[in-house]
């Protein structure tokens, strides 16, 4: 559970965001959600809990049922609203379109890339991603998702424990949301955050090298200054002639007419 700052919210000012949610009744207040839906280890703002509850009542999501939930990692950047995978499932089934899906893993086998259905895999496999298929009513051929596991494995304690299911989870999450837009597209499970977290920590690094590249200030001592001879008018004269002569020796004409 996310840290937080329990004397910043008393009775008086407890907002109450009541909406509809599945044909249910959702009532949510600031103590509630960070009681039971605010994840992490950083302090989340109350103006961050009214931000979500908004949001979950914008999008209909409904915390109780595992539809939504805030987590907050870095006191430097804002919490973020995730969606449950449930809500992804639930959006998609209730669309009269939707005809269902296949999903399952992206293996390196005997130095062959193949694709399998499930979340099986031999030992001597090796897992290299996930993919998705969802399938439309309206359309010819299905919508297709294809995920790297190096994307989105960065050592969590669930992609550890579990990375066969986590990576074929993302790969559903995915073609689910570009098989139906119009419901899913603003909506992004935790997973998806980490990945995004984890690339703009290492974009970070690279940034702050090209910042500080050529920046370190070099100190010369006057002992170690060498004199050189400056080339006086007539020596540059003398120099041009003798190359010009040069030239014409070699029949190269010193003055082409261009």
């Amino acid at each position: 559970m996310a840290n937080v700052n329990q004397n910043a919210v008393t009775q008086k000012n407890d907002r109450e965001v009541v909406f509809q949610s599945g044909g249910q009744e959702v009532t949510l207040t600031i103590t509630t959600v960070m009681k039971y839906f605010a994840k992490g280890n950083e302090n989340v703002t109350e103006q961050e809990i009214v931000l979500f509850m908004n949001w979950c009542r914008f999008q209909g999501l409904n915390p109780w049922t595992n539809e939504a939930y805030i987590v907050k990692y870095d006191k430097t950047k804002p919490a973020q609203n995730i969606t449950g995978k449930a809500a992804f499932m639930k959006r998609a089934e209730n669309d009269p379109l939707y005809d269902g899906f296949k999903a399952g893993l992206i293996l390196g086998r005997e130095g062959v890339v193949v694709e399998i259905e499930g979340s099986f895999m031999l030992k001597t496999d090796t897992l290299l991603g996930g993919w998705c298929d969802v399938y439309r009513k309206d359309r010819k051929f299905p919508i297709s998702a294809k995920v790297n596991l190096e994307e989105y494995h960065k050592s969590q304690a669930t992609w550890n424990s579990m990375p066969k299911t986590m990576i074929r989870k993302v790969a559903i999450v995915q073609a689910l949301r570009e098989a139906f837009p119009t419901k899913l597209e603003s909506l992004y499970t935790e997973d998806e955050f980490q990945g995004a977290i984890a690339i703009d920590e290492e974009q970070k690094v690279k940034d702050e090298i090209k910042e500080n590249a050529n920046k370190q200030t070099v100190r010369f001592d006057s002992s170690d200054a060498i004199d050189l001879p400056h080339e006086t008018e007539t020596q540059a004269e003398y120099n041009t002639n003798q190359n010009a002569g040069t030239g014409t020796q070699r029949g190269i004409n010193p003055y082409p007419d261009f």
